[in-house]
């Protein structure tokens, strides 16, 4: 895909449910290699949008996307662009931890480099897997594990199990769905330093419904009310000094 200077950008966004509207003509640019927060109250749009960035979204018989998604330059909703294709780009890290329980905590980072044919070697596979679980700051604590099942794990550790499992993919962005929302505050803290480590190499997309998370995290920050992108920007900027008394509300609790 193309390199620009924006990992994604929204042009005239759209999204609908059958009738109904739920992203509503957002534009937006998320720089490369950063951690962009995408904020709101519950059923404010956010999660539909992430899905919308590696377009499984389009599993969902109901929902229509119109208008751009670009991918460093690429329209990856125009004719003959494989989604395939979009989803090794992306990676994607759901709300409630979700290794595969029946495979070992090798398998479970293994399985994707298989079924795409993406190492040529047992060795190279192995290397991968290591330089996965290291990245997603978790070899260390399984590296005597490795083949246990993931019901052994903690609940943050699974989680970054399932990081580990979209990094050794080799993506260039990463979408995370609230990944802390069902864990408990070590491992919290443990995935928001990982995010520091990360961001050095991959474009991260956090959605949260956490001002204080966001705060503590991001580098830039986009706030969604009901399907409208109210305001963007840098994070200490909308939070020091937000320009809409929407997010101001938002950030201070009045808003929920």
């Amino acid at each position: 895909m193309k390199s620009l200077e924006y990992a994604i950008e929204t042009r005239r966004l759209n999204i609908s449910y059958g009738d109904n509207r739920v992203i509503k003509d957002v534009d937006m640019k998320i720089p490369k290699k950063t951690v962009f927060a995408l904020m709101g109250p519950s059923g404010c749009g956010k999660s539909t949008m992430l899905r919308a960035f590696n377009r499984i979204l389009e599993l969902n018989k109901d929902a229509k996307v119109s208008g751009e998604i670009r991918l460093f330059g690429e329209n990856i909703y125009a004719p003959g662009v494989d989604p395939t294709e979009v989803r090794k780009e992306t990676g994607m890290v759901f709300q409630y931890p979700n290794p595969f329980p029946h495979l070992t905590v090798f398998e479970n980072v293994a399985i994707g480099l298989k079924l795409n044919k993406l190492v040529k070697s047992r060795d190279e596979l192995e290397d991968r897997i290591h330089w996965a679980l290291e990245k997603a700051a978790l070899l260390d604590e399984v590296r005597d594990r490795l083949k246990n099942y993931p019901s052994e794990l903690s609940g943050g550790q699974k989680q970054r199990l399932v990081i580990a499992r979209a990094l050794a993919m080799k993506p260039k962005i990463l979408l995370m769905d609230e990944p802390t929302a069902n864990i408990d505050p070590i491992g919290t803290r443990k995935i928001e330093e990982l995010l520091f480590e990360l961001k050095k190499d991959y474009t991260i997309v956090l959605v949260t419904h956490s001002p204080p998370q966001a705060a503590r995290v991001s580098d830039h920050v986009g706030f969604l009310y009901l399907g409208d992108l109210i305001e963007v920007g840098k994070t200490g900027k909308i939070f020091e000094s937000p320009g809409s008394e929407l997010t101001e509300k938002y950030l201070t609790g009045e808003l929920i």
